[in-house]
């Protein structure tokens, strides 16, 4: 093994191990895997900087930008509630969300897609009295398999294009996917009609209303120092036997006292923690017992409104301490308790460290809906934006205007690029979006990612490892000819996408197809189609895709049940995906 190839391999375990443990921030682990592969001489500085002006890297940026004014408008809002109405039976309110997301998601940010529905469903779920775990796994999944059906659904279909172009293959068009996202897209409705609704979890639903919410919170509250509480016992304040809530620990200046003693005599600022439902919380501090919430939990304003958030998977939030946020000041909120599906959360809610999928109870001011439009740092799930407000024109000015845009592109009369930009300049001009929502709509870090991931690409093709993985795969896979290849590049890269981004699956996985298809004489087209949609088709881990981890904890699931509803999914994306382009790119 050459040096090269034992330092290229050492940068991909530290990249697959930095996002898979959240040490640091996804465009920190991929910066620091780039400035190893520069300082060890396996790319240039150029080849490392050169994903920064790929045209594929741009496109990503200006649809993020497109799709935030849409979303904005609330146009996209305003006929999914028509398309949805209230009065659909569940199998009929399924299939249209079903059909819908997907098709929406062909040609928008799916993440925001899921975003804007998350509310609605929870109302709608509220209205029929039927769980939102039996919706919430279908509108990811629905946003998932949409995002397959051309090349700008998804932004890791864009970062294979890039890679392409930065290796010489020719780029895709628009609609090069839809030749397997179609079908795969129809397979998987008719899965879901038919067979996974019936899989889905029915649980207790958090957010039926406020009072009646059965998901376990943890809350800290402190002992005042006129509290009745000082100098009894647990047993004497009847504090082990509160209505839906559990004591569970007390923190005393230097100590943690847990499991907490019926004769623990309570002193004056302890620190108590419970653990229990929303109802039993807020009646608790309303209560006369004399507690009081932290200090980062008093916003001192004589109206405040209870919030359900869920933390995104790219928010500013994510690896801080609750008290190092300074949420307060900058969303006119405060975090009122916290809720992470399968973990028991201990300590001071100061302390907590947040994590994505997070789902967050808030005690919100006049002005934290203002402040909650204007940031992807969360999603609010509780609560339904209202639709009296939005701007049809404008909206529909910015929405067909985009479809516009992609016609034209895909029949040839104008580049895609070209086009996204001379749409935001005549919004800009006719003032349906500003430069503040353009730079707001902008993600740094994902372009970051995606340009940065180009170069690691770059590093595993001139180590010589992709050459020699491919080699292994010929030798491997040889009795299943070149299907079995294609099946295995599929694999790898689909198993790499259940456990880190989408987008890091594909950039390591994409000079292996590339070599190998070299390597068997045929049309790489196939080889590198697998990667893109194997680096999507992420259903049976609620870690591997984005919207699924945003329904996670909305949906009050557990790990095994995207197991059981996206495992037999799973295979038959797989295989019609393989068939299909073994039919089309490599027999045809």
């Amino acid at each position: 093994m050459s040096f090269d190839i034992f330092v290229v391999l050492f940068t991909l375990i530290f990249l697959l191990w930095g996002l898979y443990s959240e040490k640091f921030h996804p465009a920190a682990v991929f910066f620091i895997a780039v400035s190893i592969l520069v300082v060890a001489g396996i790319i240039s500085p150029n080849e490392a900087l050169s994903g920064f002006s790929n045209p594929s890297i741009a496109v990503i940026l200006l649809l993020l930008i497109i799709s935030n004014i849409i979303q904005k408008s609330g146009i996209v809002n305003y006929y999914l509630s028509k398309i949805l109405s209230e009065n659909l039976s569940y199998k009929s309110f399924i299939g249209r969300m079903f059909l819908s997301v997907s098709s929406i998601s062909a040609f928008l940010n799916n993440t925001p897609i899921v975003a804007m529905l998350l509310p609605y469903v929870y109302h709608w779920s509220n209205k029929k009295d039927i769980p939102p775990s039996k919706l919430l796994i279908p509108l990811s999944y629905a946003a998932i398999l949409g995002g397959t059906i051309t090349l700008i659904g998804t932004s890791t279909n864009l970062v294979v294009n890039g890679l392409a172009i930065e290796n010489g293959v020719e780029a895709f068009h628009i609609f090069d996917f839809a030749y397997v996202g179609i079908p795969a897209t129809i397979l998987g409705f008719l899965y879901i009609y038919f067979i996974g609704y019936r899989l889905l979890p029915s649980r207790e639903d958090p957010l039926k209303s406020f009072f009646k919410k059965k998901k376990e919170y943890m809350v800290e509250t402190i002992v005042k120092e006129n509290s009745k509480l000082i100098g009894k016992s647990v047993r004497e304040a009847k504090l082990r036997n509160l209505k839906g809530l559990f004591l569970a620990e007390i923190l005393r200046k230097n100590k943690k006292i847990s499991p907490v003693s019926p004769e623990e005599i309570i002193e004056e600022n302890d620190i108590l923690i419970f653990v229990g439902e929303t109802e039993a919380i807020t009646d608790l501090i309303s209560s006369n017992y004399g507690l009081s919430l932290p200090d980062f939990c008093n916003l001192n304003e004589e109206k405040v409104d209870i919030v359900e958030v869920v933390i995104s998977n790219n928010s500013s939030l994510i690896n801080k301490k609750v008290r190092e946020t300074d949420f307060r000041a900058k969303y006119d909120a405060a975090i009122l308790a916290i809720h992470r599906n399968g973990e028991k959360l201990k300590g001071k809610i100061g302390e907590v460290i947040l994590k994505p999928g997070d789902l967050l109870l808030l005690l919100t001011g006049k002005d934290f809906w203002k402040r909650a439009e204007d940031t992807t740092d969360f999603y609010v799930i509780s609560k339904i934006k209202e639709l009296f407000n939005v701007d049809r024109k404008k909206g529909n000015i910015a929405f067909f205007g985009f479809l516009f845009t992609i016609i034209f592109s895909a029949i040839g009369v104008i580049p895609l690029f070209t086009g996204l930009i001379l749409l935001i300049t005549l919004l800009v001009l006719f003032k349906i979006s500003t430069y503040l929502e353009i730079k707001k709509g902008l993600d740094i870090n994902l372009a970051i990612i995606a340009a940065l991931s180009m170069a690691v690409g770059k590093g595993i093709i001139n180590s010589g490892l992709a050459e020699l993985i491919a080699l292994y795969i010929k030798d491997l896979l040889l009795p299943f000819g070149i299907i079995g290849a294609l099946a295995g590049i599929y694999l790898i890269t689909n198993i790499l996408t259940e456990f880190v981004t989408n987008v890091a699956a594909a950039s390591i996985v994409f000079p292996i197809a590339l070599s190998t298809a070299n390597i068997l004489s045929v049309e790489p087209m196939a080889f590198l189609l697998a990667v893109a949609f194997g680096a999507s088709a992420s259903f049976i881990t609620p870690i591997g895709y984005q919207t699924n981890l945003m329904v996670y904890s909305a949906g009050n699931y557990r790990f095994k049940d995207f197991l059981k509803v996206g495992l037999p999914l799973a295979i038959l994306y797989g295989i019609i995906c393989i068939c299909i382009l073994y039919i089309v790119f490599i027999t045809s």
